[in-house]
């Protein structure tokens, strides 16, 4: 099966070089070449691409602006490309429903890697990764403390099951499949099962959206003790 791919860029020689790189292997196909956050949302609403590379930083346009837009009409999922190694634009992008998140000085090997893994429907991220992330970004002040002294449950884990929350729990806290099947004393089959079922219930599209969720829901809390402590 071909990944069918989106490449948008500001910078033509940018866009050009992962372009060459992408189109050479014999399962990538690079369908379009945007140069503007819109000429991506046109692009993936005319090829219905797999995947969307998209630079954060677009005239008319940004990359975060065009992968929400992406993200609420298509199933293509989106991979964010920046200069700028800055945590705040990697959360803001998640936000809008990217997948991934590279720096455009990426090895060719991890580009074609990347558009790989969120084409098959995983996220780019390690889970410990974007634990320490939302950590950092849901962090509750001293005002929103006082003003929430006791914020209640998102009324959205109802539709969890208990197992289904312990998993939910356990991705928040940067535990990989195996490990959560270690930890639950269940096959790796069954923890896909439960992982699957969260994200549906939830209306989210991979393990980086549950891991914020979990915390933006008040399951977990930043600074909560690891299992077991």
């Amino acid at each position: 099966m071909t990944i069918r791919v989106v490449v948008a860029d500001d910078q033509e020689l940018v866009r050009s070089g992962f372009s060459m790189i992408l189109d050479v292997q014999p399962d990538i196909e690079v369908v379009a070449e945007a140069g503007d956050g819109a000429e991506a949302v046109e692009a993936v609403r005319r090829h219905s691409p797999d995947v969307a590379l998209l630079d954060i930083r677009m005239p008319r346009l940004d990359g975060i602006e065009a992968c929400r837009a992406i993200s609420a009409e298509s199933g293509c999922r989106s991979v964010m490309l920046t200069t700028f190694d800055s945590d705040a634009y990697v959360y803001e992008a998640l936000h809008a429903g990217a997948s991934g998140f590279l720096l455009k000085d990426v090895r060719r090997d991890d580009l074609v890697h990347a558009v790989r893994v969120v084409a098959r429907g995983d996220s780019l991220l390690a889970p410990s990764v974007a634990r320490r992330l939302v950590e950092e970004y849901t962090r509750p002040t001293r005002r929103e403390t006082a003003v929430r002294p006791d914020p209640r449950p998102d009324p959205r884990l109802d539709a969890l099951t208990a197992r289904e929350r312990e998993t939910l729990l356990l991705l928040a806290r940067g535990l990989s499949n195996a490990e959560i099947a270690a930890e639950l004393v269940v096959s790796d089959h069954t923890v896909k099962t439960h992982v699957g079922n969260v994200l549906a219930k939830l209306g989210l599209r991979d393990r980086i959206q549950a891991v914020i969720c979990a915390y933006e829901s008040g399951l977990v809390t930043a600074g909560s003790p690891p299992l077991g402590g």
